[in-house]
């Protein structure tokens, strides 16, 4: 299964792209990050980011994708812009009929390190172990990404199971 990873913002957008293989191994297929120029105007970043992802979701067709919910932070002004790169992300997944899982940062930590508290760097190693990389996958949007989609992987695996044993 290819699961693509979003890690949505409005000046920086990350993304991640994984495989799942039959004996459970993970394989990295593709990593990165979309920026936008704080100059252009919204309507123009979104567009950039919608255009960009769509790309990305063509050509590597994902079976599906996984989003991080959004975290309201204090900052009014930093949550609206980010539930906008939200908002793009998700028309992109489902103008490209790609199904949708969404995750809080609480449900991603725990997937990924184990437990909800953990931090940004125990979260970019597990992200690195788990993918057998090198080094952590930089810039730390890219590697938030493909924790969210590992998080999804290990979320559908554990819900199949679930729905197996509650079935007669």
């Amino acid at each position: 299964m290819v699961t693509i990873g979003i890690d949505p913002g409005t000046a920086t957008t990350g993304y991640g792209i994984i495989r799942e293989n039959l004996d459970g191994s993970l394989d990295t297929i593709t990593y990165g990050v979309i920026i936008t120029s704080s100059d252009l105007p919204m309507p123009k970043r979104l567009q950039v980011i919608h255009q960009e992802l769509s790309e990305i979701i063509y050509l590597h067709q994902p079976d599906h994708g996984a989003v991080e919910k959004l975290f309201f932070h204090r900052n009014v002004t930093t949550a609206i812009s980010v539930g906008q790169g939200r908002g793009v992300a998700l028309l992109a997944l489902a103008q490209a009929n790609t199904p949708v899982a969404e995750y809080t940062p609480l449900e991603i930590k725990q997937a990924v390190a184990g437990y909800g508290a953990a931090d940004k760097n125990q979260v970019q190693q597990m992200v690195r172990a788990l993918l057998g990389l090198n080094e952590i996958p930089r810039p730390d949007d890219a590697a938030d990404a493909l924790a969210i989609a590992i998080c999804h992987l290990h979320s559908a695996k554990m819900n199949a199971i679930y729905q197996d044993e509650t079935q007669p």
